[in-house]
C-alpha cells in the first residue's frame, strides 16, 4: 500500500508538472540578403527568466514538420527552440530527386548556407526568452551536415547535437568553440566506416569534445516517423524509423546539452 501511495504522488506530480508547461509556438518570416526564410519557434511560457536557446536544421527534405516536432519536444524539456529555413520560401522537397538537388545547391552554395545559418542564430539570441551566449544548434541527416560544418569553422556555439548526419571532413577544424556529439546508426547505408574513421580523428586530433555514438543495427534517418513510409513510397532501403534508438539518442542528447550548459 506504501508503495503504491507513492507511484500515485508520482503520477499526481508529473501530471501536474505536464500540465502546467504552456509550450508557445510561432510561425514568422525572417530575410537573409533578400531571401525569405520561414521560422517555428517553441518554448514554455511558464518557465521564468531566459534559458538556451537552440537551432533545428532540418533534413534534406525541407523545414518540415519533423524539424517542427523536434523544436516543440526542445521546448518541452526547458529550451527555447527556432526550426531553421536553409534552403528559403520554405521550400520542401517531394522527392528525393528534388530533396538531392536543394541540398546539392546548398552546399555548393556554402556562402548562403552559413549565412541564413548565421542569420537564424541571430534571430534566436535576440527572442526575450534566450541567453544569447548559450546557443546550441540540432541537426538531422543534411541539417546535421550543416551544424556540424559550422561547428568545425569556430562558430560561436556552445553544442551541436548530430542525428543520422553526413560527417564533413571539410573544412578543416579550426578553432572550434563547440562541443560536438554525432549519433549515427551502425547501418547507414549513407556512411562509409573510413568517413567515419577520418572524421573522428580529425576530430579528436584537434583535441575538442567530441562523442560519437554508434546504435547498433540501426539504419539512416531513425528519428523520422516518416521514413518508413519514404522508403516504400521511394523505394530507399537506407531508411527505416526506429522508435528505440530514436529514444535512446534524444536522452543521450538532453544529458549532453545538460552538462555543457550547466558546466
Amino acid at each position: 500500500m506504501k508503495y503504491f501511495l507513492q507511484l500515485v504522488f508520482l503520477v499526481i506530480l508529473c501530471t501536474k508538472s505536464i500540465a502546467q508547461a504552456e509550450i508557445k509556438t510561432k510561425e514568422f518570416d525572417y530575410k537573409q540578403n533578400g531571401t525569405t526564410l520561414k521560422g517555428f519557434l517553441a518554448y514554455d511560457s511558464s518557465i521564468k527568466g531566459k534559458r538556451p536557446g537552440i537551432l533545428v536544421v532540418h533534413e534534406w527534405w525541407g523545414h518540415n514538420k519533423h524539424a517542427r516536432e523536434r523544436a516543440k519536444m526542445l521546448a518541452e524539456i526547458g529550451y527555447t527552440a527556432l526550426a531553421v529555413d536553409m534552403y528559403g520560401d520554405g521550400k520542401l522537397a517531394n522527392h528525393p530527386r528534388k530533396a538531392g538537388e536543394y541540398m546539392s545547391k546548398a552546399f555548393n552554395n556554402w556562402n548562403t548556407s552559413k549565412a541564413r545559418f548565421v542569420k537564424a542564430k541571430e534571430v534566436l539570441q535576440s527572442h526575450k526568452t534566450v541567453d544569447a551566449e548559450y546557443i546550441g544548434a540540432i541537426g538531422f541527416c543534411f541539417g546535421g551536415e550543416v551544424s556540424l560544418r559550422m561547428a568545425r569553422a569556430g562558430a560561436d556555439l556552445v553544442g551541436v547535437v548530430a542525428f543520422h548526419s553526413a560527417l564533413p571532413l571539410q573544412p578543416k577544424v579550426k578553432d572550434m568553440k563547440a562541443s560536438v556529439l554525432v549519433i549515427n546508426g551502425s547501418k547507414d547505408g549513407f556512411l562509409k566506416p573510413e568517413t567515419v574513421g577520418t572524421f573522428s580523428s580529425q576530430m579528436m586530433e584537434s583535441n575538442a569534445d567530441f562523442t560519437y555514438i554508434s546504435l547498433a543495427g540501426v539504419k539512416h534517418s531513425y528519428t523520422n516517423r516518416q521514413a518508413d513510409k519514404f522508403r516504400k513510397k521511394f523505394d530507399i532501403p537506407a531508411l527505416e524509423y526506429n522508435k528505440q534508438a530514436d529514444e535512446r539518442a534524444w536522452t543521450a542528447m538532453r544529458k549532453f546539452f545538460k552538462r555543457i550548459f550547466e558546466q
